[in-house]
């Protein structure tokens, strides 16, 4: 086995172990190019790698020892924000997707096939919801929701085909958080992992700590910040006991032809560095991304860097103008409801202290009066208030669910993700809290 010829590794010169997040996100992964010495990451932008050898391809593309092969498999500068991002969240190791939805088809295909299952949570985006209902379905992998206000009819629903659990931990929009701690319990018992879709609260939520397995993220969102790049990322805690669990993942534990029967659970042993650390990323890296090629770029994941650093300071200060815009909302005679998750019911706000610690969270939903001709209205009497689909950026974002994000959703799954006629979901942005009550007082009188 031929050693690695020389070349720059971020992480060679990281900080140890046992740092807080907010330190993480800005020296963990990459402290200087060695050549250069330059300390902010470097945009690699190349689709390929040298190599020295016959023999050292070889190896590589046989995963007989780590290396890179080619972009859409790995990049030096997505590297070092999978290395953050894996930091960042507690886990083993990460891969960086095209986009999130990439993050949670990549995710779960990595377990299920043809004749598999999954138990999803009903409250979900709009997108996931037709991912897993349509689209998977047409693969042959089922998913099947269930209410999560009841963890146990996650066990209810399992049988020997499930191969995972699936929920958003703070739902998109219903915004009712996720019990992530009842079920993990129930998934440990049963023996499948937890896959959490994290992207309404990173930094103020710890999904690892509290029971999960895998997080996928949206990138595109708070992480990056700034609305100008989409990706997702997939991380894997690295202590799900696949070897104990193999009847039920043999994706995971038999010889896999499509990488020339490889054993994921033994390869993964020769490798140093990242790539070392989990044999469930692993595999995605070398048979689903390599495959279907839902790569991120090196420009877009040096947005995500940037982004990230920022992030522990963004988060608290989207909860605390978030608060503020729900109990402005609450008092006002044309808002029929408002979902904050800290002013609902008492199992909603203990799921919030439990999953938030004191935050309740970037966005906020309502319910106006006067159903969907009363919710256009509104949109279109906003001033500062940007009308966009996305979430997560550092402006106010407004959103008319039931005639853009969920308007492909049956009626019935879109009220029961919390969707109605005239409901309104604000990502809650960095303005200044006056400049944001004051145009949604003006757009509410025009409503």
């Amino acid at each position: 086995m031929n050693e690695m010829p020389a070349r720059i590794d971020p992480a060679a010169a990281s900080p140890g172990e046992g740092l807080h997040p907010e330190t993480v996100v800005l020296h963990t992964g990459f402290r200087y190019d060695p050549t250069t010495y330059v300390t902010t990451v470097p945009i690699y932008q190349s689709n390929a790698y040298f190599f020295p050898s016959i023999d050292y391809a070889s190896d590589v593309f046989d995963l007989r020892t780590s290396g890179r092969t080619y972009s859409r498999l790995m990049n030096p500068t997505c590297d070092v924000f999978e290395e953050r991002i894996a930091a960042f969240e507690g886990g083993a190791g990460a891969l960086l997707t095209s986009s999130g939805q990439a993050a949670i088809t990549l995710a779960i295909l990595n377990l299920a096939k043809s004749g598999d299952n999954i138990i999803s949570s009903s409250q979900l985006y709009g997108g996931t919801w037709n991912l897993l209902a349509r689209t998977f379905a047409r693969l042959g992998v089922e998913t099947r929701f269930v209410d999560p206000t009841d963890p146990e009819a996650f066990r209810a629903a399992t049988d020997e085909r499930t191969r995972c659990y699936f929920g958003e931990a703070l739902p998109n929009p219903m915004l009712v958080p996720f019990p992530i701690r009842e079920v993990g319990a129930i998934a440990r018992e049963i023996g499948v992992p937890l896959v959490i879709d994290n992207t309404m609260t990173p930094y103020i939520s710890r999904p690892f700590d509290l029971g999960a397995d895998i997080i996928v993220h949206s990138v595109t969102k708070y992480i990056c910040g700034h609305g100008t790049a989409v990706g997702g990322v997939v991380i894997d805690k690295g202590t799900f006991d696949w070897h104990r669990h193999a009847e039920r993942f043999p994706l995971m534990t038999q010889p896999d032809e499509a990488h020339g029967n490889i054993l994921w659970l033994e390869a993964v042993k020769g490798l140093d560095g990242a790539y070392g650390r989990s044999p469930y990323l692993l595999k995605m890296r070398n048979t689903l991304q390599r495959d279907f090629g839902a790569c991120a770029s090196a420009f877009s994941a040096f947005l995500f860097l940037q982004g990230l650093e920022t992030l522990p300071l963004r988060m608290p200060r989207h909860c605390e103008n978030a608060r503020q815009v729900a109990e402005m909302l609450s008092g006002h005679a044309k808002v029929l409801d408002v979902t904050y998750p800290t002013m609902g019911d008492a199992r909603m706000t203990a799921l919030a202290r439990e999953n938030m610690g004191g935050y309740g969270g970037p966005m906020v939903q309502f319910e106006i009066a006067g159903g969907i001709e009363a919710g256009k209205r509104f949109i279109q009497s906003l001033q500062l208030i940007y009308h966009v689909s996305n979430i997560g950026d550092a402006r106010t974002l407004a959103t008319h669910p039931a005639s853009t994000t969920h308007a492909s959703v049956p009626r019935e799954a879109r009220l029961a993700a919390g969707v109605k006629d005239g409901t309104i979901r604000l990502s809650v942005g960095l303005e200044h809290i006056g400049d944001i009550l004051g145009d949604l007082e003006r757009a509410l009188g025009a409503a």
